[in-house]
């Protein structure tokens, strides 16, 4: 168990080279496929898809709808499974694991911001946000702080004792965003994390997710239709027939 202080999770925590990417591989998918079975038909959403990004390195996955992108988001996840391939994240073959270990590989490792909150509604902001360093064995005293530090960081400082039904719903956003970055993972995974916010917000999550990139040196997907947010990152991809591509 990580025996961090509360003062200590409150910092970022050092990274070799913080801001700079790491050439060696951090995330490294091969070949990966999926199929879905519609009414009988098959179809082949990924097709041998391959990704290497070292740690720290942003990528932006963008494209129309229905392509594959969240599909491949939840993949990397490991959310859900593939049909085929690897993933290699930080050495670790994830697929390979059994199901504990490969839970509790993604608490420790891998930040997740979904387009559809999941926020549990009978619960405060604070209290959401205080859920993944919970499950992840660490004491309550200890995690209260880290959950208060990034929800400022998002904004809401204002807004920790509100249950989230009376929250907006770009403030529901923002506390979902709060909730995957609070235990600073290595892994930073988001799908629209800008969907529903105006501009001024947009600009403000924007803004710190690369003030983290930097300190953390950590490794970023981002599923988008905001092309500034896509700007942002040090790649950006769209999915072809299956296939991963370079956006020119």
């Amino acid at each position: 168990m990580d025996e961090r202080t509360a003062a200590d999770m409150t910092r970022p925590q050092a990274a070799p080279a913080a801001g700079a990417v790491d050439r060696r591989p951090f995330v490294d998918v091969q070949a990966l496929f999926k199929r879905f079975d519609n009414r009988g038909a098959p179809i082949d959403i990924l097709q041998g898809v391959d990704l290497t990004l070292g740690q720290g390195e942003t990528l932006a996955v963008v494209g129309a709808s229905g392509i594959g992108k969240s599909t491949f988001l939840h993949i990397l996840g490991t959310l859900d499974r593939p049909d085929g391939g690897r993933i290699v994240i930080n050495g670790e073959d994830v697929f390979a694991l059994d199901n504990s270990r490969l839970a509790q590989f993604r608490n420790q490792t891998i930040g997740f911001m979904f387009q559809f909150h999941h926020l549990l509604p009978e619960f405060t902001a604070l209290e959401n946000v205080m859920l993944p360093p919970l499950i992840a064995g660490r004491p309550r005293r200890q995690v209260r702080e880290p959950a208060r530090w990034i929800l400022k960081r998002v904004g809401l400082e204002h807004r920790l004792d509100h249950r989230i039904g009376e929250l907006s719903g770009g403030e529901q956003q923002r506390v979902a965003l709060a909730r995957a970055l609070v235990m600073q993972p290595r892994l930073f995974l988001a799908d629209e994390p800008t969907g529903n916010l105006d501009r001024r917000n947009s600009d403000q999550v924007h803004a710190l997710l690369r003030e983290l990139n930097r300190e953390l040196s950590m490794t970023m997907v981002v599923v988008t239709h905001n092309m500034q947010l896509a700007s942002y990152m040090s790649r950006c991809v769209t999915i072809v027939d299956g296939q991963m591509q370079d956006k020119v």
